[in-house]
C-alpha cells in the first residue's frame, strides 16, 4: 500500500514539473508585428497650385463730376442701384448757361455781319483799284479787314459750340454703365467753381478684379522646372483663378487670370497679377480682402501623400515605408505644397513603395510590421454601426 502511494506522489511531482517546464517555453515565443496601415505610392500629373491673398477692385470705376459752374437742382438717380451709360443722374440750373448760348448766338451773328460788310468793302475796292480809283493802301486796310473780320466768325462759332457744350454739361450723365454710390453733394449747393466737383462714383463689378501678388523668386524657380520638363506652366492668361470665401468654401464661379506684370515691386519682391472673376449676383464688393487659389500648371510627375504620414525633424521631411521584407524603413522626401488633406511630394518616392500612414508611433525604423490597406477613420467601423442601428 505504501509503495502504492509513494508511485501517486511521483507521478504527480512528475507530472508538475513537466507543466512548469511548459510554461517556461511559452514565455520564450515572440509576440506578432505590429499593424501599421498603408498606401502605395502612384505617379501621377498634380496641379500646381497657390493659395495667396488678394483684394477685390471693380472693372471700370468713372467720377462723376460738375464740368461746369452752377447751383446743383436735383439728383435723379437712386443712390445705390445700376445705372446705364447716358442716364441722367443729376441736374445743374441751366439757366446761366443757356444765357451764356444766346449771347454766343448773337455774337456770332454779328461777327458774320461784319464779315458781310467787311468782304462787300474789299471787293468794291479792287474794282476800283483797276482804274486808278482807290490806292493801294486803301486796298490793302480794306482786305485786311476783310480777313480780320473773317476770324471774328470763327471764334465766334468756336464760343457758340462751347456754349454749347457747356449748356450740355447741366444736365450729368453716367459716363459708363454700373453701381452707383451715394451723392456726394446735396441740392442747392454750387458746384464746379473752380474745380470739377465730386458728385458721385460708378463702379462695374460684373465681372470683378482681384490683384494679388505672388514671389518672384518662385516664378523663376517653375520657369526653370518647365525647362527642365518637370512641370508645365499655364500659357498666357488661361491661368485658373478661384476664390475662397471665409469659411473655407470655394466661391460658386471660377475666373481666370487676366494681366501679369513685367517688373518686380522692390517693396514685396513679388510680381502682380489680376484675375478677373463671374460676379452676377453681386457677392463680391471692391475693396473686400479675400484668398485666391490659382492653378498656374501641373506637376508632370509628382506623389499626394496624406499629411499624417509626413514626418518632420531637424533635417527635414521624410515618410516611413515597408519594404519588401514587411521592415520600416525611412525615405528623406520634398514637399511642394498641399492640396487638401495631402502633401505634394515631388521627390524621394517611388511607384509602388507602401506607405505607412496609420500606426507609425509602434513601428520605428527596422522594425518588423504586419502591412494592411489604410482605413481613413470612421470607414471600418461604419458596417458595425450600420448593424448596430439595424438591431431592433
Amino acid at each position: 500500500m505504501k509503495n502504492r502511494t509513494g508511485r501517486c506522489f511521483a507521478c504527480a511531482f512528475a507530472a508538475v514539473i513537466a507543466l512548469s517546464g511548459c510554461g517556461s517555453g511559452n514565455q520564450g515565443f515572440a509576440p506578432p508585428p505590429p499593424e501599421v496601415g498603408v498606401i502605395e505610392a502612384h505617379a501621377e500629373p498634380v496641379p500646381i497650385t497657390r493659395d495667396l491673398v488678394g483684394r477685390l477692385s471693380p472693372t471700370r470705376a468713372s467720377d462723376v463730376r460738375a464740368r461746369v459752374a452752377g447751383v446743383l437742382l436735383k439728383r435723379v438717380y437712386t443712390e445705390g442701384t445700376d445705372v446705364r451709360e447716358g442716364q441722367l443722374l443729376f441736374q445743374i440750373d441751366p439757366a446761366p448757361l443757356r444765357a451764356a448760348l444766346e449771347a454766343a448766338e448773337a455774337g456770332l451773328a454779328q461777327a458774320e455781319a461784319s464779315a458781310t460788310n467787311a468782304r462787300v468793302f474789299a471787293q468794291r475796292n479792287r474794282e476800283l483799284a483797276t482804274t486808278g480809283a482807290v490806292s493801294k493802301s486803301e486796298l490793302d486796310t480794306a482786305e485786311a479787314n476783310e480777313r480780320t473780320t473773317a476770324a471774328q466768325v470763327l471764334q465766334a462759332k468756336a464760343n457758340l459750340q462751347s456754349a454749347r457744350i457747356n449748356l450740355g454739361y447741366a444736365t450729368v450723365r453716367a459716363p459708363i454703365s454700373g453701381r452707383a454710390s451715394q451723392q456726394r453733394v446735396t441740392e442747392g449747393a454750387l458746384v464746379g467753381e473752380g474745380e470739377a466737383t465730386l458728385l458721385t462714383t460708378i463702379e462695374q463689378v460684373d465681372p470683378i478684379y482681384v490683384n494679388f501678388d505672388q514671389p518672384a523668386d518662385e516664378i523663376q524657380r517653375l520657369r526653370r522646372a518647365q525647362a527642365a520638363g518637370d512641370v508645365t506652366l499655364v500659357e498666357g492668361n488661361k491661368a485658373q483663378v478661384q476664390l475662397i470665401t471665409a469659411d473655407g468654401t470655394p466661391y460658386g464661379m471660377a475666373g481666370t487670370l487676366d494681366f501679369s506684370d513685367v517688373s518686380v515691386d522692390p517693396t514685396t519682391a513679388g510680381l502682380a497679377f489680376r484675375g478677373v472673376i463671374p460676379n452676377p449676383d453681386r457677392q463680391l464688393l471692391p475693396g473686400m480682402f479675400v484668398s485666391v487659389r490659382v492653378t498656374i500648371g501641373q506637376l508632370n510627375r509628382a506623389y499626394l501623400v496624406p499629411q499624417i504620414a509626413v514626418v518632420r525633424d531637424a533635417t527635414g521631411p521624410f515618410v516611413q515605408v515597408v519594404n519588401a521584407e514587411s521592415k520600416v524603413e525611412q525615405r528623406r522626401v520634398t514637399t511642394l505644397s498641399t492640396q487638401g488633406d495631402k502633401w505634394v511630394v515631388t521627390s524621394g518616392l517611388a511607384d509602388g513603395e507602401r506607405i505607412i500612414v496609420s500606426g507609425i508611433q509602434s513601428a520605428p525604423i527596422g522594425a518588423q510590421v504586419n502591412a494592411v490597406p489604410y482605413q481613413p477613420p470612421g470607414t471600418a467601423t461604419a458596417p458595425a454601426s450600420a448593424a448596430a442601428a439595424a438591431k431592433p
